[in-house]
Formats: structure tokens, C-alpha cells, sequence
């Protein structure tokens, strides 16, 4: 598609959009690039102010584009691929991508656990155990904020473990022999609140991904129940699926 067919039956936004899409694509627009203003783009094709809006809206919806106050639109970086086949942690993630992990220590402490809390990590409601809560950044920039309680023996020797640079399972399988084996994870969308929003550069209401998992050492003893809230424009969560009886 070369330009914008004023009479064919696709709708001009929709046109625009894919034209957009193709310089991206095609790496003719690489990421942080700033596209063409709506007036400029306008001018090109030929469209309303209104046909380039929303064209570009959508495009930032899905995490394609972003928009900086008072700045422009950009091309955003390609979204982060979490698979759900394999128990991995955050760190593992990132370096597997070729991307720096970090994180930000917000706060770290033993706590005493509410009721569902518990139920997750078959302890007893406030038993005390190690909560902490990061913002987790890759290449330094926020891409998620992650809340993990953790539950074992001793687990108070956590408070003195350096969290902005360490991996939280590395330490747990390495310094404290507890082996990661399986876990169970939800994943669902939502819209980030005010507090969150701040803390990982978005505006509230933004759409984010919210996840939840229980992470089992042996025996199918919890050790870890972890909530975490994920820029919906720069990360995505995917698995493999096949009917019953295929075998591949």
C-alpha cells in the first residue's frame, strides 16, 4: 500500500494505519524515531486532522507508538516476550533478551500476612514472613512493579540481601538451597492505578497487565506468592497450545 484510496472499501484511518505500520515494520522507522505530526501527515495524504488521529491512537493502544507530552509521537521498542512454558525470573527474562535487568527497592521488610496471603502459602494468617517490592527495570527504564512475599526459615536473612542487584531466585535457589520447581501463574488485564502509574511512567488508567504466582520448592511447598503490574505497551505474555490427542 502506497497511499490512501480515497474510494476503495477500506476506511482511510484504517489505510493510514497499516502505511504506518509497514514503515516500522520495514525498519524505515526504527524505534525512539518521531513520526510525522498529524498536520504533516495530513498534508501528505490527503486525510482529516481527525483521520490521523485515530489512526495513530490506535497504533499507541497497541503499544506500536507512544506519545511524550508537549514532544510528539515515537516509534516505541519492540514488547518484551514472556513465555509461559518455563519458570523463569525476572532477570532471566530480560538477559535472555539481551536487555539489562535493575530494579528499585520501594520497600523491604518482614510482615505479618493477611488471611489470602496465607491461604497462597499454606502458612498461618500473620505469620511473619519477607515481603518486598521493586520497580523493575530493563535497560533502565520501568517495565514493571512487583510486590513478593516470601516464606521459609530464616527467611528474615533477606533484609540484608542487596535486592536492587541480585535476583530473588538466584539468591533462593544458590545462598539458600531452595530449589524453584514449579509455579502457577494468572495473567490478567487491567488499568493502572494513580500510585502505579507514577512509578512506571504511565498515565492512569493505562492499560497494564496484571499477573499473580505461587512458586513451589519441593515437596510442592510454596515458597513465593508474587503480584506484579506490567506496562501493557511493552510487554507481552505468550504460550503454545495444542488440541487433545495431537501429538507434535
Amino acid at each position: 500500500m502506497s497511499g490512501i484510496v480515497k474510494t476503495g472499501p477500506l476506511p482511510r484511518y484504517y489505510q493510514l494505519k497499516e502505511l504506518l505500520r509497514e514503515k516500522v515494520r520495514s525498519g524505515e522507522w526504527m524505534p525512539g524515531t518521531a513520526i510525522p505530526s498529524e498536520r504533516e501527515l495530513c498534508e501528505q495524504y490527503g486525510i482529516s486532522r481527525m483521520t490521523a488521529r485515530q489512526s495513530i491512537t490506535e497504533l499507541v493502544r497497541e503499544g506500536l507508538l507512544y506519545r511524550e507530552q508537549g514532544r510528539g509521537t515515537f516509534v516505541a521498542q519492540p514488547r518484551i516476550a514472556q513465555q509461559l512454558l518455563r519458570l523463569t525470573g525476572f532477570s532471566e527474562d530480560m538477559q535472555a533478551r539481551h536487555q539489562r535487568p535493575g530494579a528499585k527497592v520501594l520497600t523491604a521488610e518482614m510482615w505479618s500476612v493477611d488471611p489470602r496471603t496465607a491461604d497462597r502459602l499454606n502458612v498461618k494468617p500473620s505469620h511473619p514472613v519477607f515481603r518486598v517490592r521493586r520497580l523493575r527495570l530493563a535497560d533502565a527504564q520501568p517495565l514493571a512493579l512487583e510486590t513478593a512475599v516470601v516464606s521459609f526459615a530464616g527467611c528474615e536473612r533477606l533484609l540484608d540481601e542487596d535486592l536492587a542487584h541480585s535476583s530473588l531466585y538466584q539468591l533462593l535457589e544458590t545462598k539458600y538451597k531452595l530449589p524453584l520447581l514449579a509455579a502457577e501463574q494468572e495473567v490478567e488485564a487491567g488499568l493502572t492505578q494513580e500510585d502505579e502509574a507514577e512509578l512506571l511512567g504511565l498515565g492512569p488508567g493505562d492499560p497494564v497487565l496484571r499477573t499473580r504466582r505461587v512458586t513451589y520448592s519441593e515437596r510442592g511447598r510454596p515458597v513465593e506468592y508474587a503480584t506484579a503490574v506490567y506496562r501493557g505497551d511493552k510487554y507481552t505474555f505468550y504460550t503454545r497450545i495444542v488440541r487433545d490427542g495431537v501429538a507434535l
